[in-house]
């Protein structure tokens, strides 16, 4: 049902749609336009824009209530109590208070729709996706992200400027490779543990921030809700697949689909809805597209977080030519901005409006030959992921000196909360 003017807003007596969310959806970068043509995904049905909406005053029920008992409870061990539950299961932990025990019995209760052989292939094609794919997942998710101005009204009032860009990104780099990991999402599985950090950091958020005196909830929702959760989880691996095959690495149709189902469960597993979970790539294509449809507002918070980031490669840890290493690296990683977001998001972010997209040109050929070889040849695969592999922890060696906390930098709002 539209409203007099045209719009998708749609609200009932029970269901209040926070200012934010725009009438209608609002253009999107042309690279994610094109996927969505090119798998024939439509734009949202006045049914899922308006869920898109609503979803923005959901939060994270089953963890909201752990952290509101965690908050209020007498027993000082709590958060000892989830980590050990986390590590090694709810059996681990001897007379577990009712509410741990409830939310774990939930959590480890897995889906009869996880396919474990489709997880491990979406493992693997994710790390064979190398240096690229996390440079793809910096560049054009995470810093094309601050966009989302609504979502940066809770980046800044956890201390996203005081504690850095560089940081928040080596810990998101953390969980993804924690993610990706060989057997990372088994049960108790690194990526496993780390997943369940986030979302508990997460819920610290929600309580902390909707609690400040200055949040506008009529205008912004509720922190780390839904709509923003959901596009999160597709910016963090959706799309850094999609802007891969632009770069030149090849996927089998199969392949794509088992790093949505890695998405899938990886969503639950954080607290996602499962209306917001990709059932295929292409469904997770949709899911990119229409969160960001919904959410790509940007305004004064944006160039605040963007530009800082842009200069972090300047503070890298290189051993040999360390100035002129840096100053590659920021032109390299412009370059991908440039080159997947185009210019109107660019001077939005507050970086110049065109940069020569020179990095995904001499990555294309290089790429693809390494993929068309590695489908190919026996073991090909498995050899493509190790040297991904390999890749991405030099990465992070290059990135920071010690491997990062997950959840550090936002210790103060978990410690007050």
């Amino acid at each position: 049902m539209r409203s007099p003017n045209g719009s998708f807003r749609e609200t009932t007596l029970t269901e209040t749609v926070p200012a934010r969310h725009p009438d209608q959806p609002r253009p999107v970068p042309a690279v994610v336009r094109l996927y969505a043509r090119a798998l024939l995904v439509a734009k949202p049905t006045g049914e899922q824009w308006r869920q898109l909406g609503v979803s923005l005053t959901v939060g994270d029920k089953p963890m909201d209530d752990l952290v509101e008992w965690m908050r209020t409870s007498r027993t000082a061990q709590a958060r000892q109590l989830f980590e050990q539950a986390s590590n090694a299961g709810i059996a681990a932990v001897p007379d577990p208070p009712a509410p741990l025990r409830d939310f774990f019995t939930q959590v480890e209760a897995t889906p009869d729709w996880v396919d474990w052989n489709q997880i491990r292939r979406g493992q693997r094609a994710l790390r064979a996706a190398g240096a690229d794919g996390i440079y793809l997942a910096r560049d054009v998710s995470l810093l094309g992200g601050y966009q989302f101005s609504g979502f940066n009204q809770t980046l800044l009032r956890t201390g996203a400027l005081e504690k850095g860009s560089n940081q928040r990104f080596a810990e998101t780099f953390q969980w993804a490779m924690d993610v990706i990991a060989e057997d990372g999402l088994a049960a108790q599985g690194v990526g496993y543990q780390s997943t369940l950090r986030v979302r508990l950091i997460h819920a610290y958020i929600r309580s902390h921030v909707a609690a400040m005196a200055d949040w506008r909830g009529d205008d912004w929702g509720v922190p780390v809700n839904q709509t923003d959760m959901a596009a999160t989880l597709l910016g963090a691996l959706i799309a850094p697949t999609a802007g891969a095959l632009g770069m030149g690495l090849i996927y089998t149709p199969s392949d794509l689909d088992a790093i949505a189902h890695v998405a899938r469960y990886v969503g639950w597993l954080i607290g996602v809805q499962e209306q917001w979970l990709p059932l295929s790539f292409r469904d997770g294509v949709r899911g990119l597209y229409h969160t960001l449809a919904a959410l790509s507002q940007p305004d004064e918070t944006t160039p605040l977080l963007a530009v800082p980031m842009i200069a972090d490669p300047m503070t890298w840890n290189y051993t040999t030519l360390p100035g002129l290493r840096r100053r590659l690296a920021r032109a390299q990683h412009l370059s991908i901005t440039s080159a997947y977001l185009g210019p109107s998001a660019m001077r939005a972010l507050g970086l110049p409006a065109y940069t020569p997209p020179w990095y995904p040109l001499v990555r294309i050929p290089l790429n693809a030959t390494r993929s068309i070889t590695a489908l190919l040849l026996p073991g090909g695969r498995a050899r493509a992921a190790q040297r991904g592999w390999r890749q991405q922890q030099a990465l992070m060696r290059t990135i920071t000196t010690s491997r990062p906390t997950i959840g550090n930098s936002a210790t103060h709002v978990t410690h007050a909360a």
